[in-house]
């Protein structure tokens, strides 16, 4: 027996409790309805909507990889109850173990969902930024879900999971006849994009470093953004999963409209700084032709034209 800790017995009795309670909880929930995009790979293409109480934080693509060993689970939604969804569907599909829990980013989307999977004995894994950027906003990306979903719904400070395993390069996780091949990206989409690259069926999920009808949201770096696209689109994937937009796409022909969007806005942003004109305007007039193109435009170009001229005046 070990010096400090439960003996044994009672420690085997507390992982089957926790097992049966996470399991109980799936069935309860309803599962998030998911895709085989590709031979074990399952992705659930979320609407394109903000937090609110019909959609119950359901409002990011997520999903999960099934090996012959276990499971890995990539991103879990918006709250508790959209990760409660997403374990359901999980357990709907295979009863192996949940072995990891990987977020693309700390944005609350992607990643507050992830207390429902404490139960499931899943290691948590993420970027080596990415604790530190989630405690920096955990209080205020709590306080919005509130304010969106109302308190029943919106996650709690104590729901907040800090990754076991960080990822500063590059990661590879076994799943048993599969591996997922991780990579730590430069600032770009934020300062803490992982992207996971399945080796059995070269899927690639990139998180939120790829929109597709969802209008792109800035929040790293701009520039820093455009230069990894170029980077990433040299790459050669079968399949791409967003961050939002359809459950798989082509590569690299599914970056092209975002990469016209951020050629347009930085292209009108410049113009306007040229001549002169203030922020305020540059929020109210950059990338208006691409309204039509992109879904929540009218909730995210006027931040992102922010962004731009704030980078781009310093130049």
């Amino acid at each position: 027996m070990a010096r400090y800790g439960t003996p044994g017995l009672l420690r085997a009795a507390v992982a089957v409790a926790a097992l049966l309670f996470a399991g109980v909880s799936a069935r309860a929930a309803d599962p998030l309805p998911v895709s085989e995009i590709a031979p074990g790979v399952f992705v659930y293409q979320a609407p394109f909507q903000l937090l609110a109480p019909d959609n119950k934080g359901a409002i990011a693509n997520v999903g999960f990889v099934v090996g012959t060993e276990g499971v890995a689970v990539i991103d879990t939604g918006n709250t508790v109850e959209a990760g409660s969804r997403l374990l359901a569907a999980v357990r709907a599909r295979t009863s192996l173990p949940i072995k990891y829990v990987i977020n693309t980013h700390m944005h609350p989307d992607h990643a507050l969902g992830d207390a429902a999977f404490r139960g499931t004995g899943a290691k948590f894994v993420a970027h080596a930024k990415f604790a530190r950027a989630l405690k920096a906003r955990a209080e205020s990306y709590v306080d919005a879900a509130k304010r969106q979903a109302g308190d029943g719904l919106a996650p709690k400070l104590e729901d907040i999971v800090l990754p076991d395993v960080e990822v500063a390069d590059r990661a590879t996780l076994e799943l048993g006849g599969r591996s997922l091949e991780l990579e730590a990206e430069p600032t770009a989409h934020t300062d803490n994009d992982l992207t996971i690259r399945d080796s059995a069926t070269d899927t690639w999920f990139l998180g939120d470093l790829l929109f597709m009808g969802h209008l792109p949201s800035v929040d790293g770096s701009f520039e820093g953004w455009v230069k990894l696209m170029t980077k990433l689109r040299d790459r050669k994937a079968a399949r791409v999963v967003p961050g939002h937009g359809p459950a798989s796409a082509p590569w690299p022909a599914a970056m092209e409209p975002q990469q016209r969007y951020f050629d347009r806005l930085r292209s009108d942003v410049q113009a306007l700084l040229d001549r002169g004109a203030s922020l305020r305007e540059a929020s109210e007039r950059a990338g208006l032709s691409e309204r039509e193109a992109w879904a929540l435009f009218d909730e995210f170009n006027a931040r992102n034209a922010i962004e731009v001229y704030r980078q781009l005046e310093w130049e």
